[in-house]
């Protein structure tokens, strides 16, 4: 549908977004060691089943290998969101990471925001297992937590403007509203259209929920939700067209124009 490039909305109560930079790393690591030894080879593949969430294993209705069984089957509501299939897989849900999930860091604190990011990433497989309880293909990606952080940033800052790639060709600055409602209406049209496609539109869904209600109860004291606020990108030097206006500073001076408004 889109392609998230940036945002303008500016940091608030934290200096870095360091447990987002991490994450990314984390992922990232993962996938380059899976990646360098290949989609086909026998170290991703028990990379993929020792840590993938398997629903048939975790209800208790498949076994696997001992050989193949890397952490208990509960850790692998986490494990999972670590391990990506290939490198389209792995950009994706970490440009979706790198543009939203610093604003929201931002709001909750960092602490929370890791425990945030694997709840929702928890919550992602559960329904995907509760959906499909006896599928005994692996779940892996981080789409779960990507898709709770886009939630939370839709009920945190639904009018601050994002660049977005459109059909993968057209740029264009949108409120967030726009794009991310969209984005969580096409899951849940997915998720009744194609339950039990290749992708787990029921991971996505689960994530959306999780995210839209923890970052209610979540998020810092004071931290308004749908705020209205719309902030101007740094790189915009606004002027008037009126030379002797434009000249004028101090307390005569005109208020600013504040882009978006």
């Amino acid at each position: 549908m889109f392609i998230p490039l940036h945002d303008f909305n500016s940091l608030k109560h934290i200096r870095l977004q360091w447990v987002t930079w991490s994450l990314i790393a984390v992922n990232l690591a993962i996938w380059g060691l899976t990646g360098l030894a290949g989609e086909e080879s026998e170290f991703t593949t028990a990379a993929v089943l020792g840590l993938g969430y398997i629903p048939a294993v975790s209800n208790g209705l498949a076994y696997l290998d001992p050989l193949d069984v890397l952490v208990p089957d509960n850790f692998t509501y986490l494990t999972y969101a670590f391990v990506h299939g290939n490198f389209f897989h792995v950009a994706s849900n970490m440009l979706f990471l790198w543009v939203f999930g610093d604003n929201v860091e931002d709001a909750l604190g960092h602490v929370r925001f890791l425990i945030f990011y694997l709840a929702c990433a928890a919550a992602g497989a559960f329904v995907h297992g509760l959906l499909l309880p006896h599928s005994q293909a692996p779940l892996i990606g981080a789409s779960g937590a990507v898709a709770g952080i886009v939630a939370a940033y839709l009920i945190l800052h639904p009018r601050i403007r994002i660049w977005v790639l459109i059909l993968g060709r057209i740029p264009l600055p949108l409120p967030a509203y726009i794009p991310l409602l969209l984005w969580v209406g096409f899951q849940f049209v997915m998720l009744l259209a194609d339950p039990e496609g290749e992708v787990s539109w029921a991971t996505h869904a689960g994530g959306i929920l999780a995210g839209g209600l923890l970052v209610v109860v979540m998020r810092r004291r004071g931290v308004p939700l749908f705020d209205r606020v719309i902030e101007s990108p740094r790189a915009v030097v606004h002027k008037s067209a009126d030379p002797a206006v434009a000249a004028k500073s101090g307390p005569d001076a005109p208020p600013p124009v504040h882009w978006g408004r």
